[in-house]
């Protein structure tokens, strides 16, 4: 009951675009399994499957600005994805900002098993990869400051995501690490990056997360939508802004920020 009292309060602040300061003492998870159980009672919410994962801290500079020892996973609810032509709202969003990833959409089950899965394996599976822009955000305040547990349960920062169109034949000949990124809007410098921002590889951080849902009994399944981390410093986003991703030889993506 206390997990589920910790999902329903964060839920509720989610609904009504309000911040809570921190999660009371007695429904803070302890540890990332604790949390994770949290934030799978997130699924039962939505009216659709489950539309895929994202993948949050996957730089050291990111892990240590909110106190990460690794990597979080979170879940992409289908109603929080948007198509490219609908503007993203800013309502509610403490964080204000978008980042330019890498996502991939599986073409084959990957079922928990007790031998890691390799990134060859996992590349095997995926049938498609497409740039990406996320919108993240939290409903901690000082989330850099809520730890790592808090963060997992409160979906690890994952709230609006929208996906490009399918990258051209011949993506997987491409150096992934070594691709370069660029995020910009009208009127300020791009941040640009690469490709390897994301767990230095964004193959390498796909396979990260099939293996840690292996480890938590769940299956990465066919038809989801991984997306890897952000390459670049992730981009402050105002009313209004057109917001446009190059992500190398995978494509573009260009969206509007609404209010």
């Amino acid at each position: 009951m206390t997990q589920q009292a910790a999902s329903d309060l964060l839920w509720d602040h989610w609904r009504e675009g309000r911040l809570l300061a921190a999660l009371p003492p007695d429904l803070a998870p302890a540890d990332r399994a604790a949390a994770y159980r949290i934030q799978a009672l997130l699924e039962p919410r939505s009216a659709e499957p489950l539309y895929g994962w994202k993948i949050a801290a996957t730089s050291l500079a990111g892990q240590r600005h909110i106190g990460a020892d690794g990597p979080l996973a979170g879940r992409l609810l289908a109603e929080r994805v948007l198509p490219a032509d609908a503007p993203v709202p800013l309502a509610g969003n403490q964080m204000r900002v978008a980042e330019p990833e890498v996502a991939f959409r599986m073409g084959a089950d990957l079922p928990p098993r007790a031998e890691p899965y390799a990134v060859a394996e996992v590349m095997a599976a995926v049938d498609t990869a497409h740039p990406a822009i996320e919108f993240p955000d939290s409903r901690l305040e000082a989330f850099e400051r809520a730890g790592e547990a808090a963060l997992i349960a409160d979906n690890a920062c994952a709230h609006l995501f929208v996906l490009g169109p399918p990258a051209p034949e011949g993506w997987r000949a491409l150096d992934l690490a070594a691709m370069p990124t660029r995020i910009g809007a009208e009127g300020r410098a791009p941040h640009e990056g690469r490709g390897g921002n994301a767990l230095d590889d964004p193959r390498l951080a796909l396979t990260w997360l099939a293996n840690a849902l292996s480890g938590q009994g769940l299956s990465l399944r066919r038809g989801e939508v991984v997306t890897t981390g952000t390459t670049t410093v992730p981009l402050p986003v105002e009313a209004g802004d057109v917001v446009r991703a190059e992500l190398g030889g995978l494509g573009e993506l260009t969206v509007r920020v609404g209010v």
